[in-house]
């Protein structure tokens, strides 16, 4: 079951002014900064509260790492701002994953990856989701 908004995306340039931005905007200052290789980008997931299941909501500022990953090639597109929702699951992500495209959802990956904080995670596709890029966490 889908129990919580785990984090929203936000594609950025410069993830240094963007986290600054955010501190000294907002007063998020619990950040974790990780690289994701296989996505291509380096991140900051800026803590916004903690949530009824035992986990927590984010802002995720991305940033890519190099020029062929996805998030590199929408911001050339787009630019800055949002790039995705992501609602977190107290169970299985591919069971989730499984439920919705049993319901016309594209899923984007076969298998659930590896995402932020020791997350699995899968994407559904934007065009299946009313023009929303949509994530679905499991947190480890």
């Amino acid at each position: 079951m889908l129990t919580r908004i785990d984090h929203i995306g936000i594609a950025c340039h410069d993830l240094e002014a963007t986290v600054e931005f955010y501190r000294e905007t907002y007063g998020f200052t619990d950040v974790h900064f990780e690289v994701n290789e296989e996505q291509g980008v380096r991140e900051a997931m800026l803590k916004i509260n903690t949530t009824g299941d035992g986990a927590a909501s984010y802002l995720q500022l991305i940033t890519p790492i190099r020029d062929d990953s996805t998030v590199a090639k929408w911001l050339a597109k787009n630019g800055e701002g949002v790039h995705h929702i992501a609602f977190g699951t107290d169970g299985d992500v591919q069971e989730e994953a499984d439920g919705i495209a049993g319901k016309g959802v594209r899923v984007l990956y076969d298998q659930p990856r590896h995402g932020s904080l020791g997350s699995r995670i899968t994407f559904l596709h934007p065009k299946d989701c009313h023009g929303v890029l949509t994530e679905l966490v499991q947190k480890p």
